[in-house]
């Protein structure tokens, strides 16, 4: 197994895998536009560079955790990007969730360079990265593989390889993100109702958690409005993002998704209503007439 790997973008997944490929043995080498938070990964025997470039110099394999497609342009082509400082037989593993056209031209974009590609989104959150036991949808060549395999398992439970070739792990992780929104909204919508008609929300969430109404986002969101925290885990913003690519993949082939087009909209409007950058769960606050559980 590759032991010098280089993290770029220590953000509540990133961190975590960063401190498993650690666990595993490897040297990482860590990137982050916060240069605090690099330098605290130090302290927990993590090595901080000063750009993408730098980081490219040390590792032959790169594993990019930034938020979008434009995020992980700069970390390769901007200003000090690692692409030009990867020699070839690198392998650069793409995290983000992107438009699946987008990823599979990129692979072919690093493919003239020679540097190997895995379009490999997650899923799972923060505590599940922390621990290894994220999913991983990946996509990729055999020689990209065949070079980062024992990482991947190093850093997620479950790794899916779903194709020999970019773009099948995007399509993927667009079709989880659909679900994951669309269980937000609707989750939000039902614990709301409830606190309308005056239901005590701690006993609704007992009883939803114990039937068949339960979603896992149910679940692990609504604790959040129980506990009157919107401390962003997953920001309002990442879904307006999210399920606008699960919208702009859709309307390529005129495929109707009524579900995710009205989520998307509740996302919209808690983002424009001020709460872009509290916790996803805040989506609740866009209903009217309720009154939501403090934080203690």
């Amino acid at each position: 197994m590759e032991t010098n790997v280089g993290l770029i973008g220590l953000g509540a997944m990133g961190s975590g895998m960063a401190g498993s490929l650690r666990r595993h043995g490897c040297k990482v080498h860590v990137f982050d536009v916060r240069a605090e938070v690099a330098q605290a990964f130090v302290a927990q025997g993590g090595v901080a560079c000063g750009s993408p470039a730098e980081l490219a110099a040390h590792c032959k394999v790169i594993v990019s955790v930034v938020v979008n497609a434009a995020q992980t342009e700069a970390v390769l082509f901007g200003d000090q990007g690692c692409a030009a400082a990867m020699p070839p037989g690198s392998v650069f593993v793409m995290c983000s969730t992107v438009d699946p056209n987008w990823s599979i031209a990129l692979e072919a974009r690093l493919a003239k360079l020679g540097i190997l590609y895995v379009d490999a989104p997650i899923s799972g959150g923060a505590a599940k990265a922390a621990s290894g036991q994220m999913t991983m949808m990946t996509a990729a060549t055999p020689e990209a593989y065949a070079a980062v395999g024992p990482l991947l398992d190093a850093m997620a439970s479950n790794v899916y390889r779903l194709g020999d070739k970019a773009g099948a792990g995007s399509k993927v992780k667009i079709i989880n993100q659909l679900l994951a929104g669309v269980h937000i909204a609707a989750a939000a919508e039902a614990m709301a109702l409830g606190l309308r008609e005056g239901v005590d929300a701690a006993a609704l969430y007992d009883v939803i958690t114990h039937s068949a109404g339960n979603s896992w986002m149910f679940e692990n969101r609504m604790a959040h409005v129980l506990a009157g925290d919107y401390t962003p885990l997953s920001a309002v913003d990442i879904f307006v993002k999210d399920l606008g690519l699960v919208l702009d993949v859709a309307r390529a082939t005129k495929f109707p998704l009524p579900l995710s087009s009205t989520a998307h909209q509740m996302f919209m409007q808690a983002s424009t209503s001020g709460f872009a950058r509290e916790d996803d769960s805040a989506v609740i606050k866009i209903f009217p007439g309720i009154e939501l559980p403090k934080k203690l």
